[in-house]
């Protein structure tokens, strides 16, 4: 299944609030996110048929090693995009809404190109 942006942010919302919390449910996603609770909903039921999450008993939501991957590559590319702007002089609250724009959209090749020109690599 190829995901499409939203998928990515989803999945990079559960890892980011897994990092603070033990138990993820879908109403933290919606409330991290600002999206309601069908719209979340929704979106949770697609990632778990393409086998990204898994809903626990409790409604605990869990990233599966697929998910995980695509979760830490989003995150990763959003972390050093916002670096690399902020760098240059954006501003870190526009640095980070645009590289979590860009984050779905650059090219492997690109994204490490820029971290190691950033020495980041």
């Amino acid at each position: 299944m190829h995901l499409q942006e939203s998928g990515e942010m989803y999945l990079e919302t559960i890892l980011v609030l897994s990092q603070k919390k033990s138990f993820v449910r879908a109403i933290d996603v919606g409330e991290y996110m600002g999206f309601s609770k069908p719209s979340v909903s929704r979106a949770i039921g697609l990632l778990r048929s393409g086998g990204f999450v898994t809903v626990g008993d409790g409604g605990g939501l869990a990233l599966t090693d697929t998910g995980r991957e695509v979760a830490e590559k989003i995150y990763e590319r959003h972390t050093y995009l916002t670096k690399a702007l902020v760098e240059i002089g954006v501003d870190p609250e526009v640095a980070s809404e645009d590289a979590c724009r860009m984050e779905h959209v650059i090219s492997e090749d690109s994204f490490r190109a820029l971290m190691k020109h950033f020495h980041y690599e």
